[in-house]
């Protein structure tokens, strides 16, 4: 039990003095870039995914 109490103990120092938190403005950054590296992503797969039904169809189509 004493293991489990020192585990605690080290991890709640270590958050609190060790650990460094990102600032609001490196925060807000870092929110955009995710953002915007989403949208970018999403229209990737996006036109992917358009394009391969697109082929599709045109194959589907050549055999009826």
């Amino acid at each position: 039990m004493n293991k489990i109490a020192t585990y605690f103990k080290e991890s709640y120092r270590e958050l609190m003095e060790k650990v460094t938190w990102p600032t609001w403005l490196q925060l807000q950054q870092s929110t955009v870039i995710v953002l915007v590296a989403t949208v970018i992503i999403t229209a990737l797969v996006w036109v992917m995914d358009f394009s391969s039904n697109q082929l599709l169809k045109l194959i589907y189509s050549l055999f009826k």
